[in-house]
Order: structure tokens, then sequence, then C-alpha cells
């Protein structure tokens, strides 16, 4: 299917390209516009207990006071607050209360800090906008407005909460999605440059990998509000590299091979459409395993990644479109000419670098097995040490910001969970109104929970049939302690509750563990259910039920040495407490998905090598030699734009950066020049089974390899009908 796809672009070059263009323009005309949401709680679906309790509240206390803002003030000096000092902080928050700021519903005084030093101003914020951009804007207006109102007096002051937590993160984001722009195309410009010593050639993926991406933003927006999906800012960031990366492996797996049959001999625009019928296979494949995958966290609970999942397969849908289509049309529309001004492209390289580690791989296959084996074991040993954390707002910024600087000083001023306390929502299962003379006892005994530094009876509603209990916790809301202390809450909660009363625990940690609850249940369900999906994929490809086995479980095993290596540097030898919980999903997902595209380059290429007559070993040797080149070239330019990702100056972009270029570069650098080959080397035609499609070539003939001394093997769609010398050397 990909000769004639490929035939059917060379000869009308020009029309696929005004094609793309119309597309393009019409797409990004009427895509809709979205706005990002950086709620955590919006991640989570209505089923969970603190979803419910969020339900209940705006319920049962619809006028409830939950601050979205907090303005904190202390002293120029440090000091204790002066009783001047605290008339100005009065002043400030009466006078901030009558700019009426859109989304503002009210401004009032907070309590002062235990030691006299700090002061607090709560902004209440519509609770219906809650992460959406509009109370980042108010955010910004208040911050811009209590700094004034401030001027002249001997206080400081910041302003902190969700709303400017969301603020800060917008502005890092930015940032950071700058710096990741910069930092790949410079890495691809580059080392295209490098590779080729052609200027055409290394401007030109980053020219149509940009038409591609305008195509691509507009169809995730189109789908995002079809299917009603949760946007998210971090989003673009990894879409950026994605599109960039992933574009340019494509682009280099089709310049390789259209490079290599030119070598061969080939007329020029003949020359792309057997590159084309030789790649387009892999390279479908390669991008169906990453769209199966992507897509498979459409299982995921959290909001965030059933986002993700189809935004990236979107993207790498429309890459692998331009990949067979528009790439191969622009290219064959310019020729030979794209290589200019060098002329290596018209000799064959010796390759003695990877002709050697072919030969080694072809002489030693157990050996080679075994060492790149034990590497990725070794290093897997870390993921014993992994632990999660939660703070998707101080995970996606700087410590530096406002915002992060605020939360930093509260912890310390005020008890640990008093930014972010939990409450306990109990009401009649009868609707009947609630004897409160029995919540004393109740009360004392959430209060006496392990982490619980106060509970106390706050208020019921208009009716009479929910109470609010208000439970302050000695931990700061998204560490371990405290996730771990509003689960003792909820089992005391529900086990002592009142006869005819039902109790929902809500409140951030609360959140957060419901967030633990999902990861663990998407552990569970995504990681098998795209494992297999590839695993479909490689043996649709290979024809065979063996190969995939052991081609997911290398590429199990990168995972396992991706996640270790990121433990170690991270936690161990940065001292983190954790690792942002949804990393190990993310990770796996492009390790595995991604990983595999240079598997089945590498594989595809062996099959073909066998398809010539070799056996097994040398089939292998002959692969690394001449795939070799290729899955260096693409894994190098793909771990290099991933790491770009931690110029982004947060956490959790840092982590993912290095965690995802490094699994790329353990995919490309051990699993597809080692640990693949040589297994399939030391397994021999066995790996082809039941298909054996590493003889199909020959079998189709009944005997040998080729006819009359032309090269064309008759009755197999899989060879190019030019003059080939399967013992010669290729690019």
């Amino acid at each position: 299917m990909f000769r004639p796809l490929g035939n059917a672009v060379v000869r009308h070059p020009v029309w696929t390209i005004v094609a793309w263009l119309i597309a393009a323009v019409a797409i990004v005309a009427t895509a809709p516009s979205l706005p990002s949401n950086s709620d955590e709680s919006s991640f989570l679906p209505k089923s969970y207990e603190s979803i419910k309790a969020a339900t209940l509240q705006e319920k049962a206390f619809p006028g409830a006071f939950t601050p979205s803002a907090i303005a904190l003030y202390q002293r120029t000096d440090g000091g204790e607050l002066t009783a001047a000092d605290k008339k100005d902080v009065a002043r400030i928050t009466s006078e901030l209360g009558g700019k009426h700021i859109d989304q503002v519903q009210k401004v009032v005084p907070g309590p002062s800090s235990e030691d006299g030093r700090y002061a607090l101003t709560l902004v209440q914020m519509d609770s219906k906008n809650a992460g959406q951009p509009k109370q980042a804007d108010a955010a910004k207006a208040l911050r811009e407005n209590v700094k004034q109102l401030a001027r002249g007096t001997h206080l400081d002051v910041k302003l902190g909460g969700s709303a400017a937590q969301a603020l800060d993160q917008q502005d890092s984001s930015k940032r950071g999605q700058t710096l990741i722009g910069i930092g790949t195309f410079a890495i691809i410009l580059v080392t295209l440059l490098i590779i080729f010593r052609a200027p055409i050639l290394a401007v030109l993926p980053l020219v149509l990998i940009g038409l591609v991406s305008a195509v691509a933003n507009g169809l995730i927006a189109y789908a995002t509000k079809l299917f009603g999906l949760q946007a998210n800012s971090s989003i673009s960031s990894i879409l950026i590299v994605v599109l960039f990366g992933v574009g340019t492996d494509y682009f280099l797996f089709l310049i390789f091979r259209y490079r290599e049959r030119l070598r061969a001999g080939d007329e020029p625009k003949q020359a792309m459409v057997n590159a084309v019928d030789r790649v387009g296979e892999a390279i479908a494949s390669a991008a169906g395993a990453v769209v199966i995958a992507f897509l498979a966290l459409a299982l995921s609970t959290l909001g965030f990644l059933r986002q993700m999942g189809p935004a990236l397969a979107i993207a790498v849908a429309a890459t692998l479109m331009a990949g067979l289509t528009l790439v191969p049309a622009v290219v064959s529309l310019i020729g030979p000419k794209v290589f200019w001004p060098s002329k290596s492209w018209q000799k064959e390289p010796k390759n003695a670098r990877f002709a050697a580690l072919g030969r080694g791989v072809q002489r030693r296959p157990a050996l080679t097995a075994g060492a790149s084996g034990l590497v990725l074991i070794v290093l897997s040993l870390g993921t014993l040490g992994f632990n999660a954390t939660f703070d998707l707002a101080s995970g996606s910024m700087p410590k530096t910001k406002e915002s992060m600087v605020v939360q930093d000083e509260m912890q310390k001023a005020y008890s640990a969970g008093a930014a972010a306390p939990t409450d306990v929502y109990v009401s009649r299962t009868d609707g009947k109104p609630l004897d409160t003379a029995v919540f004393g006892a109740y009360v004392k005994k959430l209060g006496s929970v392990d982490g619980v530094a106060s509970a106390r009876m706050t208020r019921t509603n208009k009716n009479g049939t929910t109470a609010d209990i208000t439970v302050t916790l000695k931990y700061e809301a998204s560490t371990d302690k405290a996730i771990d202390t509003v689960e003792r809450v909820r089992h005391v909660a529900h086990s002592e509750a009142p006869d005819g009363t039902e109790a929902l625990v809500g409140g951030m940690s609360s959140i957060y563990k419901d967030i633990d609850t999902a990861v663990n249940h998407d552990y569970r369900t995504v990681f098998p259910v795209a494992a297999v999906l590839i695993m479909v994929i490689l043996g649709l490809l290979l024809r065979s039920v063996v190969a995939p086995w052991y081609l997911i479980a290398s590429v199990g095993l990168g995972f396992g040495a991706t996640l270790g290596a990121t433990v170690w540097i991270f936690q161990e030898g940065q001292e983190h407490s954790g690792l942002m919980f949804m990393l190990p999903v993310i990770m796996y997902l492009f390790v595995v998905a991604i990983g595999t595209d240079y598997n089945i380059l590498m594989i595809a290429r062996l099959r073909e090598e066998a398809r010539e007559g070799r056996e097994p070993r040398e089939a292998a040797g002959m692969a690394l030699r001449h795939a070799g080149p290729t899955v260096a070239a693409a894994g190098f330019i793909l771990a290099a734009t991933f790491a770009t990702m931690m110029l982004a100056g947060n956490a959790l972009l840092t982590e993912m950066g290095f965690a995802v270029s490094f699994g790329i570069a353990v995919a490309a650098f051990v699993m597809a020049m080692f640990f693949t080959p040589s297994l399939t080397a030391l397994i021999g035609h066995a790996a082809w089974w039941p298909g054996h499609a590493d003889r199909a070539a020959r079998d189709a003939l009944g005997q040998g390899t080729d006819t009359g001394g032309s090269g064309t093997v008759h009755g197999s769609g899989d060879r190019d009908p030019v003059a080939h010398d399967p013992a010669g050397p290729r690019g």
C-alpha cells in the first residue's frame, strides 16, 4: 500500500503541497480557542469522595468562604507587627475590597500568626471559574493593587493562594515554552547540519513540522471541545517537543533511505517512491504504536492525562501523514539538490563504527544481550525507591515565584495545614435536621487522629441537615504525611459518624489522596492496555507471535531503567521528597511508545536483511551496520529535544525532560542497537514464528534469492524492481 502512496505523491508533488496548505489555513482559521484549567480538582471524576464533598459544599453552603488568593504581610525589617502596621493591614484590606476587581466576591481580614510577625488578607473568588485564566487575571490585578496600597508603609506584602499560583504557573509556562521552542529548533538545526552538511535539509523539517504543528493544534482544539476534555497549559510544552522530535525522527527515517536508494542508482523520483515503499511500513507501525499508546491515556481517570493522550495522538497522526505525503512531495520536488552543497550523498560511507558494532553483535550475541540486559536490570533497581509527590502548583513553577514564597512562609508562620484545611461534611441520610448534641464526641475523635492539629464544628447549613467540621492537619496539604493523615481522618469520619448520617471528607489533601488512588488505577489499567496494543502492532508488522513478546519485554526493561535512573538522580542525588505523581505514566507511554520506534526500525531492517538470504546472526550484524546511523541520529535528536524541557525551570518539566530523554537514549543506544538485534540473533528463525517473515522472499521463489542476477525478487512486493547487490554496502 505504501508504493502506490509514494507514486501518487511523487507524481503530483505540487498538488500535495497545495492540499496541505489549504488544509492548514482552513483548520487554523476555524479552530476554537480553548481556556486552560489549572484546578487540580477538575482532573478527577465526580465519583471520588473529594469531588462529592466539594459538590455537597456548594449545595449546603453556597456562600461559604474559601479563599482563592491570600495576601501575606510582614514588616520589611522582619520584626513583630506594630499597632500601626495592623492598622495599615486593615486599611489595605478595606480599600482592596472597594476596588471591585472582576471575579473577586469578598475581601476579609485573616488571622495573625502566633509569633505576631505575619498578617493575612483573604480574597474569595467565584468558585465556578476556579482555575480559569480570568481568575489568574484577577490575581494579577490584586497583586498590583495590594502592593500599591502598601507603598509608604513598613509592610512587605506578597500574594499567594490558588489564583496567584495559576498566574505564576501561566507566566512560568510561557517562559518555559519559549526556552523549549528555541532549544528544540537549535538542536535540530545544528544536528542536521552536522549529519548532512546541507542547509536545506537542516531547515526543511523545521518549516514542514511548523506547518504540521499548526494543523495539529487546530485538530486538538476541535477534539478538546468536541469531547469535553480539559485543556492544560503544560500540554503545550510537551506538544512542541513531540511534534518536532517525532517529526524529525520520521523525516530522518525517510531521508536516510532516500539517500541510500540514490546511491544504489535509482532515478531521483523513483528513489523517493522506493524510500516510501521501504520505510513506509516501519514509520506507519512506529507511529501506530505511539498513537495507540497515547490513546490508552483516554482510560485514565485523571482529566490531565485524558486530555494529553488524545492531543498527543492527534499530533503524532498528523506527523505521520506529513511524513508519508508532505515530506516526500517537497523532497521529490527539490530532488538531489536538497543535499547541496555536500557531495557526500553520492558516496557510500564505510560506516566503520557501526560495521564494527554489527560484527560484534554477530560474533557474540549472547555476551551482547547479557551485558546490555544487565545494565538495564541494574538501573531498574532504582524503582524500588520511587515516591510520588502531588503538589502540581509547586511542581510546575520555580520555588522563587511569589506564590510559592507565600506558601513556604505560611507553612512556617502558621500551622502547615492551615492554608488548606480539611473539611468533614456530615449530612442526615433522611433529610431531617441534625442532632448537634451528639457531635461533641465525634469532633473529639476527629481531633485525636494522628497527624491532626485541631478539629472544630464550624457551621451547619440553613436547614440544619449538613454540618461542616474543619479539621486542620499538622502537615502541608500535598505532603505524604498529610495524605496519610487524611486517609485516617476518612476512616474515623466514616466509621464514627452519628447514626443516620453520612460523612464526606473534602479539601486539598483529600483531593491529593484521590489523585493517588486514580494514578494507581491508571497503573493497573493504562500500562497493560498500552502494552497489549503495541504488541498487536508489532505482531502485525512482523507477522510473528514470538518477536513481540521479547520486544515489549525489552522496552519494559528500558522503562524500569529510566524510572530507576530518575529516582537516583532526583530523589537520591538532589534529595527531592519524590517525583511528580504522573511521571511514571507519562514516562511509560513515551519510553514504551517512542522507544518502540527504534526497535521497529531495527527489526524491520533485520528482517529485510534476512529476506536477502542471510542467516539470523549475519542479518543482525548487517541491520546494525545499515540502520545504526539512522537510529543513532534520530535517537540523539529526539533525546536532546526532550532534554530541552529541563530549561523550563520547574520540577515537573525538569523531571519529565530528563526521564524521557534518558529513556529514549536507552531505547536507541542500548535496546535497538544491542539488546534487540542480539536477542533476535540468538533466537534465530524461531523469532519469526509462525509467519517466518524473515524467509518470505526466498520462499516465494522456492529456493535462492535472485534470478538472472538482476536483483529483482519476483512475487515479493517488498523488494524494489532495481538492481541490488545484497552483499554490497548501503548508507
